[in-house]
């Protein structure tokens, strides 16, 4: 047996387990470092299969921009455990049938990619994890998608931020125009005033006895 198949068994095997961790564990924070840890091992089947540009995709957007974003919003919240866990078993058929269909028809697009896959080191297909041919088919072919794609995740996260946006009474704001406009003379006043001299103090003469 080579190599490379040794790692592949054994990024399989831990993925895996770290999958089913991943919907067994109680706690959300373990549950989001078990995903974590599949997406190291799905991004060493990526490198396996000389998808570099995909495997670093992966290590780089997912576990270091939204797992690190989830894993500090699940820190700061204080869930409740007994009411996310409600009505587990009463869902449970409907989520089997979907997950089962899930599968069946990732099996059929993986089953019929297989059958036309062309694994000669000659083919598109052999190259298409890395990152030179990536960036050539997506800015030539597919330069309009890619294109609205980025248009679509910019009003996104406008839309994102003009949703939470919100003007609160009890916090102080200010207006960044009218910031930016101030000029020196207006950010400081000098104010001219006399000195303040301290008058003596009076000594009371004592009575005599």
């Amino acid at each position: 047996m080579e190599f490379t198949n040794v790692l592949f068994y054994a990024f399989a095997v831990i993925m895996i387990c770290a999958s089913i961790g991943v919907i067994t564990a109680r706690n959300p924070v373990h549950a989001a470092l078990f995903l974590v840890l599949t997406f190291f091992n799905a991004a060493g089947l990526w490198l396996l299969l000389r998808a570099e540009f995909l495997a670093i995709v992966l290590v780089l957007v997912y576990v270091g921009a939204v797992m690190v974003l989830f894993l500090f919003v699940v820190m700061m919240l204080d869930i409740n455990l007994d009411k996310m866990r409600a009505g587990f078993w009463k869902y449970l058929p409907i989520a089997g049938v979907v997950g089962g269909l899930i599968v069946v028809e990732m099996a059929a697009v993986l089953f019929h990619s297989f059958s036309r896959f062309d694994a000669s080191p000659l083919s598109d297909a052999y190259h298409i994890g890395g990152t030179k041919e990536l960036g050539i088919l997506i800015y030539t072919r597919y330069i309009y998608g890619f294109e609205i794609a980025a248009v679509i995740l910019l009003v996104a996260m406008i839309a994102a931020v003009a949703l939470t946006l919100r003007k609160r009474k009890d916090t102080k704001h200010y207006n960044p125009g009218m910031a930016v406009k101030v000029k020196r003379n207006d950010r400081l006043r000098i104010v001219k005033m006399d000195a303040v001299v301290e008058a003596p103090a009076v000594v009371e003469p004592k009575e005599a006895p």
